[in-house]
């Protein structure tokens, strides 16, 4: 079996946990008392450092509650195998109060995900695929899609309706 080793880098710091047996991530705590200003950014300490296992990424990802009540998205979220410095947290305070954070504050989650490493080969031309050059929006909306199914189902789209109203 292998492990993720952790080493403190102050007193203050907290080791991460798993809010239950299933859970897929680790909860990372700060390590500081920390401000994250309303609509701002801030950089949080967790005074930890990380040797992730060979073939694997760490990736920093938000906790759903803080996401969902206060309005805290995460940045910068990869951690490289091979880092062994001080992880932080970038935290993104979309919310219009500004974030308190207190020492051992639950504030991100770390998971582990299995990556693969392939070597680059520069071509002249790729390989045809059924989308193509499609960017944003390309495969449809999911408006668009519903209205589709609504009226391949003989049902009249709300779209419709409003239009039928008007």
């Amino acid at each position: 079996m292998t492990a993720l080793l952790i080493k403190r880098l102050s007193e203050t710091s907290v080791l991460p946990t798993r809010g239950s047996p299933l859970s897929a991530g680790y909860d990372l705590s700060s390590a500081y008392d920390v401000t994250i200003p309303s609509r701002g950014k801030g950089l949080v300490k967790t005074d930890l450092a990380f040797a992730i296992p060979e073939g694997c990424y760490g990736r920093v990802a938000p906790r759903s509650g803080l996401a969902w009540k206060k309005h805290i998205d995460v940045g910068a979220g990869v951690i490289d195998a091979d880092y062994r410095g001080n992880v932080g947290v970038v935290l993104f305070n979309h919310g219009t109060e500004d974030l308190i954070v207190k020492r051992g504050d639950r504030i991100a989650q770390l998971i582990l995900e299995k990556i693969e490493i392939v070597p680059i080969q520069e071509v002249k031309e790729l390989p045809s695929s059924e989308r193509g050059a499609g960017g944003f929006g390309s495969t449809g909306t999911g408006t668009d899609d519903q209205m589709r199914i609504s009226s391949e189902a003989g049902q009249e789209s709300e779209c419709d309706k409003k239009r039928r109203i008007k």
